[in-house]
């Protein structure tokens, strides 16, 4: 089958889409919304409806409080074993519980104070900026001399091996990475960074908000130390669902999280007044689960479990590099440029597209005028130029990356983006 710009080349990959099936699970309420932002918000599985609905009118409605008797108490660590089979992980090395911000204070400043001696702290350029402010928050508050020093970037898109290399050095205590970049979607090779950093005497940390649900893991293989991630996403969990950590068998007895909460405890219902910390995973939690917004991940998780990573992947890479082709052949004679990986293997499961104008033409995307096109497509802008085009391939169409990127051309061939103002939104 010959690739062509072609909608019909586009449904014919639809066809031939072993996945296909998955896309009737999620509420799809628009025909005319093409939704290109689920690495930012995944869509709402219809199963999750009615799973909340039994939650608050069953457990909580008519059984108050002895749902936390009846499963509540254990969702953090049975939602975490569901997530170690994602990630690769064992079921009692994955907890769910706060937020990914939350975790990666608790994570970092635990690391640091295991790795006394050590003072470099070291992430990327590319991280995303609550990353980066939370090690700097840690290392004012630890008060020990430690510094974060930022592997650099020579493209604007990607990270050499040689720029790697030579900034994880033997003064290294902990790197900490976010797998696929939130703006050009790089991808790191876990396995090859986590392994120089322990040559280097360094544990490794990896931020994996981008790539949980779109890319297949496997901590445990590839003798990962430490994790962190998002349910939001590519997991589906819903606006604002807790996150998870991971943190290697070997290491729990090791590392002690900063916050001391009752939930971290041996016997938080025994209300001692001395903190005695959980042997297990459960010491990494603080206090008490939020089980409304933490009940909404578990039906999507059964859903990827189904679908499959490996699979998922597959069908993720065959529409960035469609997608990619298209642009090439649509929208880089307009001026724009790829500002993402061409290797797929380099690249996570959305792509950028950069472009001077790239705000205006995103909010001609997002707002279309009744009297151009009843088409809405829904992508983000990420500061300065990038239009990004999240992939989530349990519900992503081929046809949807066809008609998003026909948008696109005729927004910028008609000049439309120009009647829409420079001026920002507060959510981007």
């Amino acid at each position: 089958m010959k690739q062509t710009t072609e909608e019909h080349y586009a449904s014919q990959l639809d066809n031939q889409d072993p996945l296909a099936k998955f896309r009737d699970k999620f509420i799809i309420a628009d025909p005319d919304l093409i939704y290109l932002d689920g690495n930012s918000l995944g869509r709402l599985p219809k199963v999750t409806v009615p799973h909340l609905q039994n939650l608050i009118e069953e457990e909580w409605g008519k059984g108050l409080i002895e749902g936390w008797n009846k499963g509540w108490f254990e969702m953090p660590t049975r939602l975490g074993s569901r997530i170690a089979q994602l990630i690769g992980a064992r079921d009692d090395e994955v907890v769910v519980c706060d937020t990914t911000s939350v975790n990666l204070f608790k994570l970092s400043a635990a690391a640091l104070k295991y790795q006394a001696g050590k003072k470099v702290l070291v992430s990327d350029e590319f991280n995303f900026p609550t990353d980066l402010y939370v090690f700097q928050g840690v290392i004012d508050i630890l008060n020990a001399g430690h510094q974060l020093d930022l592997i650099r970037s020579e493209d604007s898109i990607s990270f050499s091996e040689e720029n790697i290399n030579k900034t994880i050095t033997g003064n290294t205590a902990l790197v900490a990475l976010t797998q696929v970049a939130f703006k050009s979607a790089f991808m790191y090779d876990i396995q090859k960074v986590t392994k120089l950093a322990h040559q280097k005497g360094a544990l490794a940390m990896w931020d994996l908000s981008h790539s949980v649900g779109a890319v297949p893991l496997k901590l445990n293989d590839w003798d990962v130390d430490l994790a962190v991630g998002c349910t939001y996403k590519y997991l589906n969990g819903g606006p604002g669902s807790p996150a998870f950590l991971f943190v290697r068998k070997e290491l729990q007895k090791e590392l002690f999280p900063p916050i001391w909460g009752w939930f971290a405890d041996q016997a938080p219902f025994a209300f001692n007044l001395d903190f005695s910390p959980a042997d297990g995973i459960s010491r990494y939690q603080i206090s008490t689960p939020h089980i409304l917004s933490m009940a909404g991940i578990e039906p999507a998780l059964e859903i990827l479990l189904e679908a499959g990573t490996d699979q998922l992947r597959e069908k993720s890479v065959k529409q960035t590099d469609y997608l990619i082709y298209l642009a090439q052949q649509l929208l880089l004679p307009l001026g724009f440029e790829v500002g993402s990986p061409l290797d797929s293997s380099r690249r996570g499961s959305h792509v950028s597209l950069r472009d001077p104008e790239a705000y205006r033409i995103c909010r001609a995307l997002i707002d279309p005028k009744p009297e151009d096109t009843t088409l809405k497509v829904i992508p983000d802008f990420r500061a300065p130029n990038n239009i990004r085009l999240g992939i989530a391939p349990l519900y992503t169409s081929f046809v949807d990356i066809h008609r998003a990127l026909k948008r696109l051309q005729t927004i910028v061939e008609d000049g439309i983006y120009q009647n829409y103002s420079k001026k920002q939104l507060k959510v981007t």
